[in-house]
């Protein structure tokens, strides 16, 4: 794998020597190592372990600056080929993520701190995986940043044993005592009451050496100095050094009997406790964020209450009067860095979360509407399926609410997301309520089969990198992989494969699927056995309309009458099926036959028992209009009655159809509303009952 982390600096701290320690073994194990950061003093050592480093300034927090760093480190991911890009913190974050957006790069967080929760902190849960260091730091990324449990993943930071000599308490206890607190100095890493704690300790300890480890930043220097007046003021001046920063940890550690984390706010994990306790120094650390990962109280550490320098100083005098309890900490202590802590878990740990999110890709399929349409969608689900088996692919599918009953059986997608966007959806607020939902799944690949201007707009909402669709000017720019709806025409599913074959997808494969559910079958069961019908009578099925949008495609009433009336005459039983905005057009149908008793099923069955219906019938016959992709789904033949609309961009694949339509030099016209529907009047009952009995035979 070819990985680059991005990082503020290269100084001494936790964030950099784990940045450094991954990089090392990356390369150890043959893994590309790249590493952005704005420099310091563990370049060198990054460099000389085979690590590449780019020198950016990708510390400032600067808006224009970060702006200006997002093409130029996207620039360093495309000439490395980098598979993963790694942010180790808030700035970086948000560079790297839009660098990764215009690259096929796979974003990657660790939240090392605890953030407040404050839009600058976002870009750290926007990761495909987003590492903790902590269970305090997974909860507070879940419940105050919204990020997906399936997203989180625990690696706590590591120490390597090869720096870190262990030497036991009894071993190195002298004549002195030497206390000492490693970290940078800030009011959050608790100094001022660590050194109140070791004013109340010199009381009791004669010999007493207080080491104060780490330097403040340039916004800090007053509190070091309000620390120094407070080391003079609590007469432990003689006894109390600032070391400032010091890059030989170990060497420092090798004289110490023990270390104190005083941090009072969330700590993400504590990296100096397992350093403390690779070292064999026992430490005493206030009840904070991840520190309780690694200490058991009274098992291989003292755990206070955070700003409570009395009962810290009881502790340190426990450990200072009570040297057998020192040793059992400092072992148990060490038995479970070893066994948790150690470098090379971490990097198998990290490593995992790479391959994970290198092999684990989300797809969203969004098909809204209509519900023919939709049916035509399921061989274009069943290709992406078979596209993607190989891999841990999960598919998921927008659907509208009216809609969802189709795909609930299917096998080709693993999650299916319903929206009501004539409903508690509808505007713009909906969609973006809609895209917050779909962000958070963090979807790989967005396929917009829907094609219109919601669906382009959920495509980037959903801030998928690779969003594919039709170039037809309906917002078609939020797309980024993009194909032109250019003639000849093609049939409706030749026309979705169009987008497939972005992907490398091919149509080999047009059938079309629905799958019912058995109390649908039940109750179609139902319906035909309480209206007597024989088991060895022929059914032929009529779609008595189109929609109340689409009048122009509607077949005469006279023609449906006659044509049923030339059924029944053939001992034929006719079923007609249409919406509940039909029934009274079917009621007058029923009323004006004389010599033909047909089922009527008109407004009386679901979408799947429709489907379990047309599947009983012999021939079923139907305008432009979804009951005809369900008759091409369920495999019955099927005669299709085409006006207004062209039969060669619209007609639904099937082995055994016949289409019956007009040439007139005003057809297709695509006009919901005519005053002669000439194309459809046309089409004779005689023509219609010859192409049945054709069938038929």
């Amino acid at each position: 794998m070819k990985i680059l982390q991005v990082v503020p600096e290269l100084n001494v701290g936790g964030v950099e020597t784990g940045t450094v320690d991954l990089a090392k073994y990356l390369v150890r194990l043959g893994h590309k190592s790249v590493v952005v950061s704005a420099g310091g003093s563990l370049v060198k050592d990054l460099e000389s372990a085979g690590s590449k480093h780019y020198m950016l300034a990708v510390n400032k927090k600067s808006i224009i600056s970060m702006f200006k760093l997002v093409p130029v480190l996207a620039k360093i991911i495309k000439d490395e080929e980098i598979d993963i890009v790694h942010a180790r913190s808030r700035v970086p974050a948000w560079i790297a993520y839009f660098a990764c957006r215009s690259t096929s790069a796979v974003f990657i967080t660790t939240c090392h701190g605890y953030y407040k929760k404050h839009i600058f902190s976002s870009p750290m849960g926007w990761a495909k995986r987003v590492i903790v260091l902590s269970n305090v730091i997974a909860r507070h990324m879940i419940e105050d940043f919204a990020v997906p449990h399936d997203r989180i993943r625990l690696v706590p930071r590591s120490v390597d044993l090869e720096r870190f000599k262990y030497l036991c308490p009894k071993e190195k206890r002298k004549e002195t005592f030497n206390v000492g607190i490693i970290g940078r100095i800030t009011p959050l890493k608790g100094h001022l009451h660590f050194i109140k704690a070791m004013a109340r300790v010199s009381r009791a300890v004669p010999r007493l050496k207080i080491w104060i480890v780490g330097d403040a930043p340039l916004s800090k220097e007053a509190y070091k100095e309000e620390l120094q007046v407070l080391v003079r003021r609590l007469g432990i001046w003689h006894c109390t050094e600032f070391l400032g920063t010091q890059r030989d940890i170990p060497g420092i550690l090798a004289h110490l009997d023990l270390v104190v984390l005083a941090t009072t706010t969330h700590e993400a994990f504590g990296r100096v406790i397992v350093e403390a306790q690779a070292a064999g120094v026992p430490v005493v650390a206030t009840k904070v964020g991840g520190v309780i990962d690694i200490i058991e109280d009274g098992k291989n550490g003292l755990l206070v209450p955070p700003a409570d320098h009395k009962s810290m100083a009881d502790a340190i005098l426990r450990i200072f009067n009570d040297l057998q309890l020192a040793q059992e900490l400092a072992q148990h202590a060490y038995a479970k860095v070893k066994e948790k802590y150690n470098v090379e878990l971490m990097v198998k740990n990290t490593l995992d979360v790479y391959r994970d999110a290198l092999s684990n890709f989300k797809v969203l399929v969004i098909k809204l509407s209509s519900l023919g349409d939709i049916i035509l969608s399921t061989a274009a689900l069943r290709a992406i399926r078979e596209k993607f088996m190989r891999n841990n692919f999960k598919i998921s599918f927008l659907i509208g609410e009216e809609y969802k009953d189709i795909l609930l059986r299917s096998p080709y997608i693993d999650e299916l997301l319903v929206c009501e966007l004539k409903n508690k959806d509808k505007g713009l607020a909906g969609l973006w309520s809609i895209g917050n939902i779909l962000r958070k799944k963090n979807f790989d690949i967005v396929i917009d089969l829907q094609n219109n201007r919601a669906s382009h707009i959920l495509s980037y909402l959903s801030g998928s990198i690779n969003r594919y669709g039709y170039d037809n000017k309906k917002f078609s720019f939020l797309l980024n992989h993009v194909i032109k709806d250019e003639k000849p025409l093609v049939d409706p599913v030749t026309h979705q494969f169009r987008i497939l074959k972005m992907l490398g997808i091919d149509l080999l494969d047009n059938r079309l699927e629905l799958w019912p559910f058995a109390e649908d079958i039940k109750a179609v069961d139902e319906l035909l056995n309480a209206q007597w019908l024989s088991q060895i009578q022929k059914i032929v099925g009529i779609n008595i309309s189109a929609s109340k949008r689409w009048s122009t495609k509607t077949w005469p009433l006279e023609y449906l009458i006659s044509l049923c009336e030339e059924l029944g005459l053939k001992d034929i039983r006719v079923v007609i099926t249409g919406t509940e905005e039909d029934v009274p057009f079917a009621n007058i149908l029923v009323n004006s036959l004389k010599n033909t008793k047909i089922i009527n099923a008109c407004g009386k069955t679901s979408i799947n028992e429709l489907a379990v219906l047309i599947k009983k019938c012999n021939v079923f016959i139907s305008a432009d209009s979804s009951p005809l992709h369900i008759a091409s789904a369920v495999g019955t033949p099927f005669i299709a009655l085409f006006g207004p609309t062209d039969h060669r961009r619209h007609l639904p694949p099937g082995k055994n159809h016949i289409v019956i339509n007009k040439d007139l030099n005003c057809s297709p016209c695509y006009k919901t509303k005519c005053r002669s529907k000439r194309c459809m009047e046309q089409i004779s009952p005689a023509e219609v009952l010859a192409a049945v009995e054709k069938m038929l035979k």
